[in-house]
């Protein structure tokens, strides 16, 4: 067989709107929009996860393995205030943490877009160091509805 007819498995991973990772962000830039206000989801996650070869069990990635990546999903969205670093108003969010009122994490952007890029780069240092780079992250999709959804991948070129 030669390279170009290489195996490649996929393996999808979803946490769904139903597990609760309800988080508020608010679009600061967007000042024509009601997106600028702050506003909440409970945000689904669809992690696409690439091999060409399998591990010793036959697997691509162990389900129970990604425990890790559900904890820090959790971390970052489970009931949290996301806000971009550059918001004008990071000072107030930042009060609001310190009073106990909000769980703040500071975000280089918010929005479906930018959450699908953080994902990735998290699971993707998760995934280099687990398999000791067998597995890649192909794709993430983060949507906060059924209606609205974005993704974010490396090394596809645009049609």
């Amino acid at each position: 067989m030669n390279t170009q007819d290489a195996p490649t498995w996929r393996m999808v991973k979803t946490y769904g709107h139903e597990q609760g990772l309800s988080c508020a962000f608010r679009q600061w830039q967007a000042q024509h929009s009601h997106c600028r206000f702050l506003h909440g989801y409970a945000l689904a996650f669809r992690f696409t996860f690439v091999a060409e070869t399998l591990d010793d069990r036959g697997w691509c990635v162990d389900f129970g393995g990604l425990k890790p990546l559900r904890a820090w999903l959790a971390h970052m969205f489970d009931h949290t205030l996301l806000v971009a670093g550059d918001d004008p108003e990071l000072a107030t969010f930042t009060a609001l943490q310190a009073t106990g009122l909000a769980q703040l994490r500071t975000v280089a952007a918010v929005g479906c877009e930018a959450f699908a890029a953080l994902a990735y780069g998290w699971a993707t240092d998760f995934l280099t160091s687990e398999t000791r780079g067998r597995v890649t992250v192909e794709q993430v999709e983060v949507s906060e509805h059924p209606g609205n959804a974005a993704t974010f991948s490396l090394g596809q070129s645009r049609a």
